[in-house]
């Protein structure tokens, strides 16, 4: 997670403005494999890569005590500025050491984050803080999201989002590979616990301005590093696609609204009783 340390303020603001966390009902299957395989109480979760903490609320509604964890400075003061829940708290680290008592933890997640970690070294300590029977949630969205708007036709509109995601692909880091989702299934093929779900294709669907959308993948590792290259053909880029989609929506406003779906991916295991 290197690439977080250095993140400046600006960009951790625009994460806590513009980055997405599951919907209650998505998550709904994270609480359902928990309550499943462990049970209640719900006492302690760990979000770990929790950016500017959007995840990090969505449990807090849950669990008794939630820890937010990051290596980026910048992306916990902004989760700071928001965590007004009492049972939050933050701390900067790796992902690789958590500190965290053995066998302590209900619920580790990683919600867009596990792709950068050091994976094995991740799971290992996964394996170490999780309670027998505690649960390991590892969920993430692609970035080919698709548009749709009233009296309009969504094979043009997302055309235009298409063209935009190709030009960010020559920026995509190396360390992703082809796509992340097969980072996801080789830790579903190496992570040893029995019990464990997989789901390659969940749509959730989200009402937000145009401006929300487009600050949304400008958020994203290959915008940014096309921006750090060459700011200027980032801005004719995303201010060059923004008018494109208003021009298909014939609107002349980038706050109308729009509805973004988000394709989700994610991964459930639970640590046996005897491990």
């Amino acid at each position: 997670m290197a690439y977080r340390l250095f993140e400046g303020k600006q960009h951790a603001s625009s994460y806590w403005r513009y980055r997405i966390s599951p919907s209650g009902h998505l998550f709904q299957h994270v609480l359902d494999f928990l309550e499943k395989h462990k049970g209640r109480p719900f006492e302690l979760a760990v979000d770990v890569g929790c950016g500017s903490g959007q995840g990090t609320l969505l449990l807090a509604r849950h669990f008794a005590s939630v820890v937010g964890t990051d290596v980026s400075p910048a992306q916990l003061e902004v989760a700071l500025q928001h965590a007004k829940e009492p049972n939050i708290t933050y701390k900067q680290c790796g992902a690789e050491e958590l500190p965290l008592a053995d066998s302590s933890v209900d619920l580790v997640t990683a919600m867009s984050a596990f792709h950068w970690f050091d994976r094995p070294r991740f799971l290992e300590e996964v394996h170490r803080v999780l309670k027998p029977r505690g649960c390991l949630a590892l969920l993430n969205y692609t970035i080919d999201m698709e548009l749709s708007y009233a009296d309009c036709c969504s094979h043009s509109l997302n055309q235009v989002c298409k063209e935009f995601y190709a030009a960010l692909q020559p920026y995509r880091s190396p360390h992703l590979g082809v796509s992340s989702i097969n980072l996801y299934r080789e830790a579903l093929e190496t992570i040893p616990y029995p019990h464990k779900e997989w789901q390659e294709c969940l749509w959730d669907r989200k009402t937000m301005p145009l401006s929300s959308y487009m600050g949304l993948v400008e958020s994203f590792s290959s915008y940014q590093a096309l921006l750090r290259d060459d700011p200027q053909e980032a801005s004719r880029l995303s201010q060059d696609i923004c008018q494109r989609l208003m021009s298909v929506m014939k609107v002349t406003s980038a706050e109308t609204e729009v509805v973004v779906a988000v394709k989700y991916f994610y991964l459930l295991a639970c640590k046996p009783q005897e491990a």
